[in-house]
């Protein structure tokens, strides 16, 4: 934070850009703007200077700074429009209240939702556009546990059913559909989903519809969820799908490792998502990329391209660092992922796919990941199954081809591959270089296992399969990495400020 220092007849003061915005010289949408130091020195003199003691009993205004893909011109607090932050008190209304009063601001700069610190039980509620929802750092958002503050909505079209049940599903905590410019993000905040009632009922088969996420927003574009910590979701915790220019950066995201479906991020039919600087303990996938569900996925036709994920910490002993499907029914292309850790996780890249689902899973393009006690390093399943409905076509067969993996290091390992296509549809295009793989005490004596692939590799540990074939130290570098970059990397933050009271 920058400091300026002011001298006068009485001590020297150091005035914050805090002090600043709650002078309103520090504003938004624009970026911050000092007037000439004159007029502050001036200003800020008659404030401290003539005012003494009484000028430290000022009214405390929230004002804050934070980056963001957009600033807003308009501003409000949720206590603002009712809300109590008492842990028990239902804030639905006031978060439903707040966001359609503020939404007439979107032609005007936009607007934002500042949450203060406090426990704000809260059912479902919809976003607008050119909105932040921003959540102070002591501010919990917890989803109430009564279903009639989940209203049902429509399974989505490339899935033709919900995930756990068919027809219905639960709308999510945070929803947003046919949106344009929006921010979800705070100074690392919770969003907690009080998982285990939903987890209870999945698991005894008493859910009449699907289970809700933590957010979930569809048919946008623009989007932003950064700085936040997300924990015990009902099932996956953020789903941008059917969306474009999608930043998903800073989370935190936590759930117990034998929770069902509690997915981290899966990005589903979006085009230019960037996933970084995320840590992710998950019951399941700790990134799961999709495109739809057999038929439906198949008919909807919006695969999700132009992916990149960078930076990624995760642990999921039942599940895979990053999974490709199995829902990919619409395609899967361009995702590059680099500089990933995970720890006590089943597979690292897995690809899941199966007779019926179409599509296609192609230029897939991984380096630079440290793997400690992993079950699979590689794994790629064509028989996954887990279909729709009975009307999938069985002629549809999965194209899988141009996969890459260099640069990785893995410890502590059972089985460092298990790779199978499907007869008479061999999976294509596999390159696997630079790849050391320490096996665990009691790991596989045979570490590969590879049907119905087709590949390359080159300075491997240990050798992998035949269907793989050597290519000898000179082509460590066979497999590629693009250089050139994917216009989400192009999408940039700003230095925005909340200075509360200004609506």
């Amino acid at each position: 934070m920058t400091i300026y220092t002011l001298v006068c007849t009485k001590p020297i003061y150091q005035v914050s850009e805090t002090t600043l915005c709650m002078m309103g010289f520090w504003n938004t949408p624009q970026k911050a703007q000092l007037p000439t130091m004159a007029v502050v020195v001036l200003l800020v003199l008659v404030f401290l200077c003539t005012n003494g003691v009484e000028s430290r009993k000022a009214k405390h205004v929230d004002c804050f700074q934070y980056s963001a893909i957009s600033c807003r011109a308009y501003g409000a607090s949720l206590a603002d429009f009712g809300g109590v932050g008492d842990g028990t008190t239902s804030n639905t209304k006031a978060f439903q209240a707040a966001i359609q009063h503020l939404s007439q601001y979107e032609s005007q700069g936009g607007s934002q939702l500042f949450v203060p610190a406090g426990k704000w039980l809260t059912g479902s509620f919809n976003l607008t556009s050119h909105f932040t929802l921003y959540l102070h750092k002591d501010a919990v958002l917890l989803a109430s546990q009564d279903e009639n503050e989940w209203p049902v909505i429509d399974p989505l079209p490339s899935y033709g059913r919900g995930r756990d049940t068919a027809g219905g599903r639960f709308i999510s905590l945070i929803f947003g559909t046919n949106l344009t410019d929006v921010v979800v993000t705070g100074e690392n905040g919770t969003i907690d989903g009080q998982g285990e009632l939903w987890w209870q009922k999945f698991r005894k088969g008493e859910l009449k519809y699907t289970r809700p996420y933590l957010i979930e927003i569809m048919f946008s574009e623009n989007i932003q969820i950064s700085n936040l910590t997300f924990i015990n979701s009902p099932s996956w915790n953020v789903h941008p799908v059917y969306s474009s220019n999608v930043l998903v950066q800073g989370l935190t995201i936590l759930a117990p490792v034998t929770s069902p479906n509690t997915d981290g991020i899966n990005p589903d039919s979006c085009t230019n998502t960037r996933i970084e600087d995320c840590y992710i303990v998950s019951g399941d996938d700790c990134i799961a990329v999709k495109s739809g569900w057999d038929e439906y996925g198949i008919a909807f036709g919006m695969p999700t391209k132009a992916l990149v994920i960078r930076r990624l910490t995760c642990i999921s002993p039942f599940s895979a660092v990053i999974a490709l499907g199995s829902e990919m029914s619409g395609g899967i292309q361009d995702v590059r992922a680099e500089d990933i850790f995970a720890i006590n996780t089943e597979s690292a890249v897995r690809i899941k796919t199966a007779v019926g689902r179409g599509g296609f899973v192609k230029d897939i393009y991984v380096r630079r990941m440290t793997m400690h006690t992993m079950k699979y390093v590689f794994w790629i399943a064509g028989d996954y199954g887990s279909h729709a409905d009975n009307g999938y076509d069985p002629n549809a067969l999965p194209v899988i081809q141009n996969i890459n993996y260099h640069d990785m290091v893995a410890e502590n390992v059972t089985m460092a591959g298990k790779l199978g296509g499907l007869t008479g549809d061999p999976f294509t295009g596999i390159c696997i270089s630079n790849v050391t793989i320490t096996m665990a005490k009691k790991g596989k004596k045979v570490p590969w296992n590879c049907t119905d692939v087709a590949g390359i590799s080159s300075g491997v540990v240990p050798q992998p399969c035949e269907l793989l074939a050597d290519q000898g130290p000179e082509k460590i570098g066979a497999c590629n990495f693009p250089e050139e970059s994917l216009p989400v990397d192009n999408m940039q933050v700003q230095l925005c400020t909340y200075r509360g009271n200004y609506l």
